[in-house]
């Protein structure tokens, strides 16, 4: 949970570097969140408002860590848009994402994993 946090209060931060686990945290979190929201709604049956409400809510802090993510591998940030390209974009960038950081520092500032 606290990665979550970290991710959040970083929530319009675009230059750095993130570690792996700070931008899986992230994703696995917002996940269960959006899921639990989901099933809430279903049970209640509200149209998707809360579910929405929250997406719009991470949409920030989830551009900035995948920024940062893309800046701990040695990319540009701008490689994020490569989510606009069907299927191949999002395949692209889980596989940068995977990716282990570049070690000591690079242009994008020092290693967050302090090796």
């Amino acid at each position: 949970m606290d990665w979550y946090i970290k991710v959040l209060k970083q929530y319009a931060v675009f230059d750095g570097r993130s570690r792996r686990k700070e931008l899986w945290m992230f994703v696995l979190i917002n996940l269960g969140v959006t899921v639990g929201l989901s099933v809430i709604e279903g049970v209640i049956g509200l149209p998707a408002v809360l579910s929405g409400l929250y997406g719009l809510a991470v949409l920030l802090p989830a551009i900035g860590v995948a920024i940062r993510r893309l800046h701990d591998t040695g990319r540009a940030g701008w490689w994020i848009l490569m989510c606009f390209v069907p299927i191949v974009g999002f395949i692209v960038l889980v596989i940068f994402y995977a990716q282990d950081s570049q070690p000591g520092s690079n242009q994008y500032g020092a290693n967050p994993k302090g090796a």
